[in-house]
């Protein structure tokens, strides 16, 4: 199955890059800030959750990246990996200036992202402030070894982006979209979703190509996952208890939300060539 899939190699990717440019400041947020402050409070908690998810995780992925891209293989890779670390700050940038502009007074990104950090899980933080904080710091320790490569792109972009990452858009686009909500920060989550489909692209296809040519290389993977999946699983777990809580302002149970992570993961794990049951076995 896997070597019938067309993966994109890095030099493809940085040309849809190239085809692919936005600006943060242009996307158009007059009516959130029209409808912010009409949002009921099970609403506005549901979202400030979210966003406080969003902004903490795309500091840590925005300042934890620059080990992979001195970690390259090739010219074409180091090019691509360049631009994701742009494309990171980028995003970086719009979910600080949604706060600015719409949630809160104007501050500095540290303030926005210092506030956020008390609203989220400490399965997240286990996530973000201490995993890809460590597997960060042994890639730029150690660029040249492949163990440290393949966790960091097995957390990086298989489990931070391609399941944390996709499950949170696929619910919270489809919210706002349903009831007709923050019509700018939909336009612009968009666009970053489009770069982080370009990034989950290059990291199934380096693991891939990884393990095909160095099959004990897929021990890294699982191990990483099995260190981390409880994690993911706690992170899910949607803020408040009983009516009026955001599973209900939502729409979906918990067990939704990890149906449809657990699904994508499986599906990019057999492409890569280690299935999700060898995991635990």
């Amino acid at each position: 199955m896997t070597a019938e899939i067309q993966l994109n190699d890095p030099q493809t990717l940085y040309r849809r890059w190239e085809e692919s440019q936005w600006s943060p400041f242009a996307v158009d947020l007059d009516h959130d800030r029209q409808q912010w402050p009409d949002l009921d409070e099970a609403r506005r908690g549901l979202l400030v959750f979210a966003l406080s998810s969003l902004i903490v995780a795309e500091e840590r992925i925005t300042t934890k990246f620059s080990g992979l891209v001195g970690a390259y293989g090739s010219e074409e890779e180091a090019t691509f990996l360049a631009t994701q670390q742009v494309d990171e700050a980028r995003h970086m940038q719009f979910y600080a200036r949604f706060q600015d502009e719409v949630i809160a007074e104007p501050a500095l990104i540290a303030a926005h992202v210092e506030r956020g950090r008390g609203a989220v899980s400490d399965a997240f933080r286990q996530i973000f402030d201490v995993a890809l904080v460590e597997a960060h710091r042994q890639l730029v320790a150690e660029p040249d070894n492949l163990a440290a490569k393949v966790r960091f792109v097995t957390l990086y972009h298989l489990i931070l982006e391609g399941t944390l990452g996709l499950t949170t858009f696929r619910f919270i686009t489809g919210y706002l979209d349903e009831h007709d909500l923050l019509p700018g920060f939909v336009e612009g989550y968009s666009k970053i979703h489009h770069d982080e489909t370009r990034h989950i692209g290059y990291g199934v296809w380096f693991l891939r190509e990884t393990v095909r040519c160095t099959p004990d290389q897929a021990d890294n993977v699982r191990a990483m996952l099995r260190e981390l999946l409880p994690h993911v699983a706690a992170s899910l777990k949607l803020p408040g208890d009983g009516d009026g809580d955001a599973a209900s302002v939502l729409g979906v149970s918990e067990d939704e939300l990890r149906e449809f992570a657990l699904h994508g993961l499986t599906r990019r794990l057999g492409i890569v060539g280690v299935p999700l049951e060898t995991v635990f076995a």
